[in-house]
């Protein structure tokens, strides 16, 4: 699939606008991201200047402050965002409930939620997982029992990213109990200023204070903050996972990191006196991450030229979720593995976490034992573990492919 001469004129464009509105502090924050995650206030940062452009969120409808573009276009986008060193914008609203709030809410939900998503007064994040609920999201069990025109609330979610940066929370609650456990879910928007939600912050292995379990005790949210119909949520959640799972160019971002990763290794001693790119094992498995990288970029253009024909890619979905996943962590692994003896260091305060860092004083004169890179590499991989995991998990996608494939 080439670029046609319009796709080749948008792409200038996008490439201008980005050296044009993208900082030195922006690119920074892009730059040493330790995670899916950027830095909150930069983040939004950039959300206000992309929403000036009015591409902010432009895979909505137009006439919700979406863009008509192609879905070429889309990616390009991506891909020149990526590449520039953008940062990212948080998933949960723009990408993710503000879909779902387009496909089922009320008049009244969308003029509410929607423009206000688009600015960044409204901040969401996402209550699905329990703590005996995960992969088995169907079998969740925090409860809202209704009491006349409210709903009301006990339990606990957690691995809740931003629950603490947020101010709205979309959630998957039990309002039935039948004997098939995706009956009796109801999806709800629960406003975080709520008495009686206490979020109890999660720190993870990297040391960031990203995710949290927020709790529930007598919590009272309007039945008009339903979305879609009551014990019908497992519709609204299964339309929302569509959009979780794609709509991004990832190649480019590990195309990007393997290239970069190649040009630290040979500044990098390897055995021998070599740098560590002359040497045979270590560039033999890097080249095969590269190679794969570019591989990927093929299958994404190919689900993206079923799309553009009006098809669905299927199963594709899946093969994509796995391949990158999976790759980005092996890249990670070769990128600690090249930082060596600076790559065991903790230097949190040289990196843009997507959160902050707990139980950490910063060495005086911001002290950097090694480059910029090799602080990001340690963090960078203790996170991406959670890459095969989100999402739906890399088995559960295995099982997808499984069946839908292979007929087993």
């Amino acid at each position: 699939m080439g670029w046609s001469p319009d796709d080749l004129a948008f792409r200038d464009e996008v490439r201008d606008f980005l050296d044009r509105e993208l900082t030195p502090e922006l690119r920074r924050a892009g730059r040493l991201m330790t995670s899916v995650y950027t830095d909150h206030e930069a983040s939004m940062a950039w959300q206000r200047i992309l929403h000036a452009r009015g591409w902010a969120a432009p895979s909505w409808p137009v006439e919700h402050g979406g863009c008509d573009w192609s879905l070429t276009q889309h990616y390009i986008f991506s891909r020149e965002s990526t590449l520039a060193g953008a940062p990212s914008l948080s998933p949960m609203g723009i990408r993710m409930v503000a879909h779902a709030i387009i496909g089922y809410g009320t008049p009244e939900q969308k003029d509410y939620f929607l423009p206000r998503i688009l600015t960044g007064e409204v901040f969401f994040c996402q209550g699905y997982s329990e703590p005996e609920s995960g992969s088995d999201l169907a079998s969740l069990s925090m409860a809202a029992v209704r009491d006349g025109d409210e709903l009301v609330l006990d339990g606990s979610k957690i691995w809740t990213t931003h629950a603490g940066e947020a101010n709205w929370m979309f959630c998957l609650v039990r309002t039935t109990r039948t004997e098939r456990k995706q009956h009796g879910i109801t999806f709800l928007l629960v406003d975080m200023t709520a008495p009686g939600i206490t979020v109890r912050p999660l720190v993870m292995t990297s040391g960031e204070q990203i995710q949290n379990q927020v709790f529930f005790e007598q919590v009272r949210v309007p039945v008009d903050n339903v979305l879609g119909e009551i014990d019908d949520g497992w519709s609204v959640a299964k339309y929302l996972l569509v959009f979780e799972r794609g709509g991004a160019a990832v190649a480019p971002a590990l195309q990007v990191k393997a290239a970069a990763l190649a040009e630290h290794a040979t500044r990098q001693p390897g055995p021998g006196g070599r740098s560590l790119i002359d040497d045979p094992s270590f560039s033999s498995r890097l080249a095969e991450a590269r190679i794969r990288a570019d591989v990927l970029e093929v299958l994404e253009h190919r689900a993206l030229d079923t799309l553009a024909a009006g098809g669905n890619p299927g199963p594709a979905s899946s093969m994509l979720k796995i391949l990158g996943t999976e790759l980005s962590q092996r890249i990670s692994e070769l990128a600690l593995e090249a930082a060596g003896p600076r790559g065991r260091v903790y230097q949190p305060h040289a990196t843009a976490p997507g959160g902050p860092t707990v139980d950490y004083t910063p060495p005086p004169d911001d002290y950097l034992s090694g480059e910029e890179w090799q602080a990001v590499a340690p963090l960078f991989y203790l996170n991406n573990r959670a890459g095969s995991i989100y999402a739906g998990s890399n088995e559960i996608q295995r099982n997808i492919l499984a069946k839908a494939v292979l007929g087993l």
